[in-house]
This record gives C-alpha cells, sequence and structure tokens, in this order.
C-alpha cells in the first residue's frame, strides 16, 4: 500500500497548511499549532523543531513567519517521509529540512550552539507511568521512550546559541518536573502560559518559554481560554488557530 492511499490530509491555519498523516492513526490536533504561534521566530532564524512528527509544527511557523529556517528533527523514519512530503506539499520544502535522528545521539547536519530557537512538543506521559498504546504513531507522541523529560531540555540547551530561546507545550500537572529540567539546564527568563479548556476549569496543558541563559524574573500570564460556553473555539484561539495570529504572553 502507497503512502498516498494510506493517508488522510487534514488542514491546519484555516487552510493554509496541508498535512498528509496516517490514516486512522495519530494526529495532530491544536498543540502543535500553539506551539509555533507561541515561537516568536523572526525572519533570518534558525528554528529546530524537535520530534517533528509529520512537521505540523514546523509548517505551521514556515507558513506564519515566511523568512524562518525550520529543521525537523524526527526519530521514527515514516514520520520523517510524512514531514518531508508534507513541507513540498506546502512549498516550503525550501525552507522546511527535515532531519531523521534520535536526539540522544543527533545527526552531525545538527551543529551544538548554532540554533536561535527551539520548539517541541514532547511526549507527556513518562515511561512506566502508562500503559504503550498498540498504535506506533501513537505510543511514540504519548509516552516517553529512552529519552526522558530531562534529556529533551538538555538537547535543547545544546543545540541553542547563548540566549536562544527554547518553547515547548506539555501537561500542565507535569510542571514540577518542567521546572526542574529547565533548572538543571541553566534556562532563565521563564514565562508559563495555562491553557484552560473553558473558563473555569483547570489547566490541562502549559507553554513554556525560556531563554538560555536568562535572568529576567518568571511570569505566570494570565494564560489563553480555549473554548466558550456552547464548546466552539473562543475569539482569541479562533483569531489564533484559523486566522494566523501570534500567540503572545
Amino acid at each position: 500500500m502507497t503512502m498516498e492511499s494510506d493517508a488522510a490530509f487534514d488542514t491546519l491555519l484555516g487552510g493554509r497548511v496541508r498535512l498528509r498523516q496516517p490514516q486512522g492513526g495519530y494526529r495532530a490536533a491544536i498543540d502543535p499549532v500553539l506551539l509555533a504561534a507561541f515561537t516568536a521566530a523572526e525572519a533570518g532564524e534558525r528554528v529546530l523543531d524537535v520530534g517533528t512528527g509529520t512537521g505540523a509544527a514546523a509548517l505551521c511557523l514556515a507558513v506564519r513567519v515566511p523568512g524562518a529556517m525550520v529543521v525537523g528533527l524526527e526519530k521514527r523514519a515514516e514520520a520523517a517521509d510524512f514531514a518531508r512530503r508534507n513541507a513540498a506539499l506546502n512549498g516550503v520544502d525550501g525552507r522546511v529540512s527535515v532531519l531523521e535522528g534520535d536526539l540522544l545521539a543527533p545527526p552531525p547536519e545538527l551543529v551544538p550552539g548554532t540554533i536561535d530557537r527551539v520548539m517541541m512538543n514532547p511526549p507527556y506521559l513518562r515511561a512506566g507511568a502508562a500503559s504503550v498504546p498498540p498504535d506506533p504513531w501513537k505510543a511514540a507522541a504519548n509516552v516517553e521512550g529512552e529519552a526522558g523529560l530531562t534529556d529533551w531540555v538538555r538537547f535543547a540547551a545544546a543545540m541553542l546559541k547563548p540566549r536562544g530561546t527554547l518553547t515547548m507545550v506539555h501537561r500542565a500537572d507535569r510542571v514540577d518536573e518542567i521546572l526542574a529540567a529547565l533548572h538543571g539546564a541553566r534556562f532563565g527568563s521563564l514565562t508559563l502560559v495555562p491553557l484552560w479548556p473553558k473558563a473555569g476549569e483547570e489547566a490541562r496543558r502549559l507553554l513554556v518559554a525560556v531563554q538560555k541563559g536568562g535572568r529576567s524574573p518568571a511570569r505566570f500570564t494570565a494564560g489563553l481560554v480555549l473554548h466558550g460556553p456552547d464548546g466552539a473555539y473562543g475569539g482569541q484561539a479562533q483569531r489564533i488557530l484559523r486566522d494566523m495570529d501570534p500567540l503572545i504572553a
């Protein structure tokens, strides 16, 4: 069976991004779109998307910031192939490249200290803390493998230039581990953005931004309410997810 016959087409950013994804397998949701909107890249900067999967966050960032150069790192060969094809599908393969490799043993094309911004959407569940889904795509996306959260953060620190920034989306209930990992890797100037499902409900996700060697005081913002009482996306969330507005903390 060919990739085309075993793939589904989805759209992001109000149809500005077309995404080919596995039929019936793991499908990107809104987290990579929010991550890309939160990554304040500028034209001429080099951005590394760690664990790029089929390329959702990388493509959203490349479309939103036309002058940015984006490199996706993906461990799974099949997912990396999807990401490359998606870059071509969206006409950004001149600015979005995909490297197949493991963050624990990165490919030689990734030179430490050369990246302006790193963004990542790591697996949300600790290894051994949850049952592993039988679908390999969902397993890789949801449950940590050999590389734990600390490994992801240390890798980002190694890749970034001095004063470079890391942006991440993760589970709110792992904030203590996130902060410990960031402190151990000497990140500072922390900004936390809670993502509220609806007004009055507990946050389930967090957006995190830090600077390598940053020293500014930490900030905990008002956050973003995703849905209104009727379950539809709220005004600000719609502008970010569909109209390509940046998520400014």
